[in-house]
C-alpha cells in the first residue's frame, strides 16, 4: 500500500487543490493570494489486548514510528504496509499522542487560523479514551485545554498587543440532530454557512472559560449529558458523534486596531458498527444506523476531494456539515485513527486503514482570520451643533451661500491633511465632517499607516465618484424644492375671492385594483309547449323563452310588439288561477290515490318518498290539500317548495312531468 507512484499521488495533490482552493476565502478579493496549502496528517493508534486470556493472535504489527504492517485477507503469505505521519502502538501513552500530533497545531489558534483534531475508528477502539482519558491518563481534551488556556494567558498579559479571550461550545450530533450539550432544552440546532464560508450554528450556547477550573465547571457536566448505550463489544458505546469547539479571540491594543479569531474543534466521532457483533436491536439498531450513514458520507466527502470532483457531497450529512472546514477547508487538520489489534475485528481494522490512507491525501488551506474591529469601522457620531450646522448649510441655496459674507472654514487642523480633497468644494458638509472626524481621530490614536484622506488613486477615484453621486442627488433635491417653492408662491399670489369661490382641493384616491361584482343570474322556468301557446294570446302575459345563441344565452319577449323587461324572480309564471287549481287538484288526487310506481312518476319523488307517502296515506287517511305533504316525515319545507316548482305547471298544462 504504500508503493503509490508519485506521479498519481501528485495528479491527486493537483486535483485537491485546484477543486478546494477557492472556497476557503474570506473574501473574493483574495482569490488571486491563495494561503498554502495544508495537508491533512494522520496518525494510527493501536490499543492492548482488551483480554489476553482469549485465543485470538494479534493482526497489525508496526513496523516504526510511522508505518504500520497487516495480514492480508486475501493471500496469508503477504502483508499490507501503511505508511502515515506517526504511529503509536500499544505501549504508547496519552502524552505520546498529544505531544507527537496535537500540540503542535495550537500556535496556529494564535495567528487567527483554525485547527480540528478528529478521532475516528470502529466501535471499541478507544476513539473517546484518545480524546477525554481518564483523571490518572487525561487524553487530548483536557491536555490541548489546558496548555491553550497557559498560551493565551502569557500572550494576552498586560503590556502585549493583544488582548486575548477564549469560549467554548460543546454539541452532539444523534440521529441527524444538532443538541446544545451545555444547554439540553434548547432542541435540534441549525447549521448555517456566512457569505465567507464560515459554518455557523445560531443558537449555540458558548460559555467564556478563562482558566481550567472554569472549563472542566462547564464541560464535566455536559459530558454526562452526551447519549451513550451498552452493546456487546462496549459497556459505554458513544452513540453520538461530539464536538467540542473553542474559540479563541484576539483584539489588537493599539492601531490599527485589528482582530483574529481562531476555532478549534475537538471532535470524537461514533464508532462504526457491524450489528451482528454488536446485537443492536431497537433504538440501538436505529442509532446505529444513523452512525454508519454518517460515516458513509464522511468516505465520500474524502473521495470526492481526491478526486477533485465539482460537487463535494458536504450538506449531505449534518456531520459533514459541520466538518466542511476541516475537512478540504481552511483548517490545520489531524486524524488520529484508532484501530485493535485482535484479529476478529480484522475487517473494521482494514476499513478504518483505508479510510486513514485516503483522507492524508485531503489538502487544506489555512489562513489568517484577521479583521478591523467594529468600532474603527463605525460612523463618527456628530454632536447636535454639528448636525444643526450641516443640515442649515444644506438648506441653503447656492445664491446664498455666494452671497454670504462669511463663508464656511474647513478645521485647521485637516489642512495640511486636505491635498487630493482640497479641489472637491461642492461635497456633502456632513460627508466631510465625518471624514476628517474619523482621520483626526485616527491621527489622535497613533496610527503609523497613511492618513485616511491620502489613500491611493485607486481608492481616491472611488471616493471621488462617490462624491459626484451625491452631488448630483443634492441637485437634483435642490431643483424640485425650487419647483414646490415655485407652486407655493403662485398659490399665495391668488385672489382671495379665487380662493373662497375655489372648490377645496381633494386629494386623489389611491390606486386601487377594480373590483368587478358578479350580476345577479335570471331565473328562467321551463315550460311545456302546449302551456305556453295557450297563453300566448293573453294579453297582460308576457312569457320568455330562454334561447341559446353561441356561447352566450339572451332572453327574448314572445310579445314583439312590447319592450323587454327584466324577468321577474318568482318561480310562478303569470298563468290563470283555473290552471294552477287545475294542477294542483291532480297532484292531489295522484297523492290520494296513486299506488307508489305512479307517485316516482312526480318529479323530486323516488323510491323512498314515495313509499314514505303511501305509509302516511294508510295511517292517518287522504290528503286534504297538496300542502299536507310536508306532513309526511322526511320531507321539508324546501324539498315542498322544489316538489311544487317541478311538478305544478306540468300539470296545470295536462301533461304530468313525469311521463
Amino acid at each position: 500500500m504504500d508503493a503509490e507512484r508519485p506521479a498519481k499521488r501528485k495528479r491527486r495533490e493537483m486535483a485537491t487543490v485546484t477543486s478546494g482552493a477557492g472556497r476557503c476565502l474570506p473574501s473574493k478579493a483574495r482569490v488571486s493570494r491563495q494561503p498554502p496549502p495544508a495537508r491533512v496528517r494522520v496518525a494510527v493508534r493501536l490499543r492492548p489486548f482488551v483480554d489476553r486470556t482469549a485465543n485470538d493472535s494479534p493482526c497489525v504489527q508496526g513496523l516504526d514510528s510511522c508505518s504500520l504492517e497487516i495480514a492480508n485477507w486475501r493471500n496469508r503469505q503477504e502483508t499490507l504496509k501503511y505508511q502515515f505521519d506517526a504511529f503509536y502502538g500499544e505501549r504508547s501513552s496519552q502524552q505520546d499522542v498529544y505531544a507527537g500530533s496535537v500540540q503542535p497545531i495550537l500556535r496556529h489558534l494564535l495567528e487567527g487560523q483554525n485547527a480540528s483534531v478528529l478521532a475516528y475508528g470502529p466501535t471499541g477502539a478507544g476513539k473517546t479514551h484518545t480524546m477525554l482519558g481518564s483523571p490518572e491518563q487525561p487524553g487530548v481534551i483536557p491536555r490541548a485545554l489546558m496548555d491553550l488556556l497557559q498560551l493565551t494567558r502569557e500572550e494576552g498579559a498586560e503590556g502585549r498587543a493583544w488582548a486575548l479571550s477564549v469560549t467554548m461550545s460543546y454539541l452532539e450530533i444523534y440521529q441527524e440532530k444538532v443538541l446544545d450539550l451545555l444547554e439540553p432544552a434548547s432542541g435540534d440546532l441549525v447549521i448555517r454557512e456566512d457569505c465567507r464560508g464560515n459554518i455557523l450554528i445560531p443558537g449555540l450556547t458558548q460559555k467564556p472559560i478563562i482558566s481550567f477550573a472554569d472549563f472542566e465547571q462547564h464541560f464535566l457536566p455536559a459530558s454526562r449529558n452526551r447519549t451513550v448505550g451498552a452493546t456487546r463489544l462496549n459497556q459505554r458505546s458513544s452513540r453520538s458523534h461530539a464536538v467540542l469547539l473553542v474559540k479563541v479571540e484576539q483584539r489588537e491594543r493599539l492601531a490599527p486596531f485589528r482582530q483574529r479569531e481562531g476555532k478549534l474543534y475537538l471532535i470524537d466521532l461514533a464508532g462504526s458498527e457491524d450489528n451482528r457483533r454488536t446485537g443492536n436491536k431497537g433504538l440501538r439498531l436505529k442509532e446505529s444506523g444513523a452512525i454508519n450513514t454518517s460515516l458513509f458520507v464522511l468516505g465520500k466527502v474524502v473521495d470526492a476531494l481526491n478526486q477533485g470532483l465539482p460537487r463535494v457531497p458536504y450538506r449531505d450529512s449534518k456531520l459533514t456539515r459541520l466538518l466542511q472546514d476541516s475537512l478540504g477547508g481552511s483548517a490545520h487538520s489531524i486524524l488520529i485513527a484508532n484501530i485493535a489489534p485482535e484479529r476478529r475485528f480484522y475487517l473494521d481494522t482494514v476499513t478504518a486503514l483505508n479510510f486513514a490512507a485516503r483522507s492524508k491525501e485531503v489538502i487544506n488551506r489555512p489562513f489568517t482570520n484577521e479583521s478591523l474591529q467594529p468600532h474603527v469601522l463605525a460612523p463618527v457620531q456628530l454632536s447636535q451643533k454639528e448636525l444643526l450646522g450641516s443640515a442649515a448649510k444644506r438648506a441653503r441655496g447656492p445664491e446664498e451661500e455666494a452671497g454670504s459674507p462669511e463663508p464656511p472654514a474647513a478645521p485647521a487642523s485637516a489642512s495640511q491633511e486636505m491635498g487630493p480633497l482640497q479641489k472637491l468644494s461642492s461635497m456633502d458638509p456632513a460627508m466631510l465632517e465625518r471624514l476628517l472626524s474619523l482621520d483626526r481621530l485616527l491621527g489622535s490614536q497613533g496610527s503609523q499607516g497613511t492618513p485616511l484622506l491620502n489613500t491611493p488613486r485607486r481608492q481616491r477615484m472611488v471616493l471621488m465618484k462617490t462624491v459626484e453621486e451625491k452631488d448630483m442627488e443634492i441637485k437634483m433635491l435642490k431643483v424640485k424644492q425650487k419647483e414646490l417653492e415655485a407652486k407655493m408662491l403662485a398659490q399665495e399670489a391668488m385672489d382671495p375671492k379665487e380662493k373662497e369661490n375655489s372648490p377645496p382641493a381633494r386629494l386623489r384616491p389611491l390606486s386601487r385594483h377594480t373590483v368587478t361584482v358578479a350580476k345577479p343570474l335570471k331565473r328562467a322556468v321551463v315550460m311545456p309547449l302546449q302551456l305556453l301557446q295557450e297563453q300566448a294570446p293573453s294579453p297582460s302575459a308576457e312569457i320568455h323563452i330562454l334561447k341559446k345563441k353561441g356561447r352566450k344565452r339572451k332572453l327574448e319577449s314572445l310579445c314583439a310588439s312590447e319592450p323587454e323587461e327584466k324577468a321577474e324572480e318568482g318561480w310562478e309564471p303569470q298563468i290563470s288561477p283555473e290552471l294552477l287549481a287545475h294542477g294542483r287538484q291532480k297532484i292531489l288526487d295522484l297523492l290520494n290515490k296513486g299506488s307508489a310506481r305512479d307517485l316516482r312518476n312526480l318529479q323530486r319523488i323516488g323510491q323512498k318518498k314515495a313509499q314514505l307517502i303511501v305509509g302516511w296515506r294508510e295511517l292517518h287517511g287522504p290528503f286534504s290539500q297538496v300542502e299536507d305533504l310536508e306532513r309526511v316525515e322526511g320531507i321539508s319545507g324546501k324539498q315542498m317548495e322544489s316538489f311544487l316548482k317541478a311538478n305544478i305547471l306540468g300539470f296545470a298544462a295536462g301533461h304530468p312531468c313525469g311521463s
